[in-house]
């Protein structure tokens, strides 16, 4: 291969990466409480078959007050949340990974949510109506 080939198809493989690095969300989360700013749950997120992204609760930080989702309106009502598919829905639009839902397994309430990812930190956005009412929380890439 040509010397400025080689080069060339090093600085695609590079961005292309970076790219890609920067945009997924898929793999292991650590999940920061936005109020306590102590480490909750590690939350496992991956694409499903139908082209969306799911996460689920992998395992547990802190042992919560109550282990099922007691408050939980849906079909995750005394379910455990251990395992609990707590984000559901999220399409990639551009930068963000938006139009699903996220749930609160401590008071059940279920807001629409958006993820944007910094590195290795996501902003993990739960919100009602407009994106102006709700909260973001900042979760850790685990290794």
């Amino acid at each position: 291969m040509h010397r400025s080939m080689k080069k060339l198809v090093s600085v695609f493989a590079f961005l292309s990466v970076g790219i890609m690095s920067f945009a997924q969300i898929e793999g292991e989360w650590k999940t920061i409480d936005d109020e306590t700013k102590q480490p909750r749950s590690i939350v496992e997120i991956s694409k499903k078959s139908d082209g969306k992204y799911y996460g689920k609760v992998s395992q547990l930080l802190i042992t919560p007050e109550d282990p099922n989702c007691s408050k939980c309106k849906d079909d995750r009502k005394g379910k455990p949340i251990l395992g609990m598919e707590v984000i559901r829905g999220l399409k990639k639009d551009g930068d963000e990974f938006t139009g699903g839902t996220i749930t609160d397994p401590k008071t059940g309430k279920v807001y629409k949510c958006t993820i944007t990812r910094e590195g290795n930190k996501l902003n993990v956005r739960g919100y009602i109506g407009f994106s102006l009412i709700g909260r973001t929380q900042i979760w850790e890439k685990m290794n």
